[in-house]
């Protein structure tokens, strides 16, 4: 779980897609013709932001009852002919899918790369070094680009890790969500504890750097409870901790059978208290809602997103942001990973293709900048928007009279009640 996303999704790049083809509808414009998205409109854009890459690799061995990504439960028979994963093809899929959106972001590096999912250490070493080589040979790649990689416990052999790290992964993304026996079955996950703290030691014996994803206010959990999380956690000095409170998503099992027991309000907001104030003496400073780091290990590619930076998303379902001189357009894959497959294959990957307009811009960047404990400078939200300041004056007055932000002359950020209340302060730069 990413990003995230998600996500993530993270910031999640992987949500979800649409079932027809509107872009080829009609005679409407191809979406990777890349002259017409050049063509004049109404932004200005003084500069293209940073550019990443999300590659959706959508398969899971059990489908969560929390979980709202684009995932799909892996059983042996869905290939036509073997018990396997469909690796290859996919992998032809998503390379075919790339090559038809390189126009799109030609001459552009791109800075961070994350394979999320589903589950993607559900592929092998061998079919990852594959697709990371695939991907060298078509993008130019800064020299410290982070390759971040989802993998969960269940998944996890030994060595495995290891062979990740020698195909390219320089980041690893461990979905441990609990160490207590009961939550993990009450999730749906298919580890256990002892399984969770061997995951987490391989891949800090694999790699300089890792994340791992934790869940809080969880069915029946308590404020010792979520401690003793914590202590397990914290013990294995993990780089980086993303910390996510479960919430009960449309269109999930959770959403139609909730769980019982889960924790009231106030006693969520006090386990939230309780991991800020504990990853702060560990040496996890809190930079984002969800992400505590030290320093040198934050989350580039979530950043990314969170600076409302540009990302190229392949894969099924995936998710795309991408800037042009005078516009800025997403795009979303096909859902379906057989349809996907097909698709891209056949040169036509994209399901949804769409120009945001510009009164939904400021709502858009407010909702990742302002996730940032640091927040965003005033000059940020005009290169990033093409927009003037004034587009959000009316939103920045009234949450600092609300006490949600704090403003000096250049930077914007959020405020301790504004992290609290984060959604409301968010929604003050919804369109009239």
């Amino acid at each position: 779980m990413s990003l995230v996303i998600p996500i993530a999704p993270e910031p999640d790049a992987a949500g979800s897609g649409g079932s027809t083809d509107p872009v080829d509808a009609g005679g409407a414009p191809d979406a990777n013709d890349v002259l017409h998205m050049m063509r004049p409109g109404p932004l200005q854009l003084s500069a293209l932001p940073p550019l990443s890459l999300y590659v959706h690799l959508p398969w899971c061995l059990r489908k969560c009852p929390y979980c709202d990504f684009n995932s799909h439960e892996w059983r042996a028979g869905d290939a036509a002919d073997v018990g396997a994963l469909p690796e290859a093809r996919y992998i032809d899929a998503l390379v075919a899918d790339l090559d038809a959106a390189l126009p799109l972001i030609w001459g552009r590096t791109v800075h961070t790369i994350f394979i999320g999912g589903g589950t993607p250490s559900l592929f092998s070493p061998a079919s990852v070094d594959r697709l990371i080589g695939d991907l060298r040979a078509r993008l130019k790649l800064t020299p410290d680009c982070e390759i971040t990689l989802e993998a969960n416990p269940g998944t996890f052999e030994r060595d495995r890790f290891r062979a990740f790290r020698a195909a390219g992964v320089t980041r690893l993304s461990v979905g441990v969500q609990s160490f207590d026996d009961a939550h993990l079955k009450a999730l749906g996950r298919v580890h256990d504890r002892a399984q969770a703290i061997a995951a987490v030691e391989e891949a800090a014996a694999a790699f300089d750097t890792f994340n791992i994803d934790l869940m809080y206010a969880l069915p029946g959990q308590t404020l010792e409870g979520l401690d003793r999380d914590l202590d397990q956690a914290l013990a294995l000095q993990p780089p980086h901790l993303s910390v996510y409170h479960l919430t009960i998503e449309p269109n999930t099992y959770f959403a139609k059978f909730p769980p019982k027991a889960l924790p009231e309000d106030d006693a969520a907001y006090e386990m939230l208290d309780r991991i800020t104030e504990r990853t702060e003496a560990a040496g996890l400073h809190r930079y984002e809602v969800s992400a505590y780091g030290r320093t040198g290990h934050h989350c580039a590619h979530n950043l990314n997103y969170w600076q409302f930076g540009d990302y190229l998303g392949i894969g099924a379902g995936a998710h795309s942001k991408l800037s042009f001189a005078h516009r800025v357009v997403r795009q979303v894959r096909f859902r379906e990973p057989r349809r996907y497959m097909d698709s891209a294959l056949a040169g036509h990957a994209v399901a949804q293709n769409e120009e945001t307009a510009i009164a939904a811009l400021p709502f858009e960047f407010m909702l990742n900048a302002l996730r940032l404990k640091d927040g965003f400078t005033l000059m940020q939200f005009g290169e990033r928007t093409g927009l003037a300041v004034t587009a959000i004056r009316k939103g920045l007055e009234e949450a600092e009279r609300k006490g949600l932000i704090g403003r000096g002359l250049a930077r914007v950020w959020p405020t301790t009640r504004g992290f609290d209340f984060l959604s409301d302060l968010q929604s003050l730069f919804l369109p009239d």
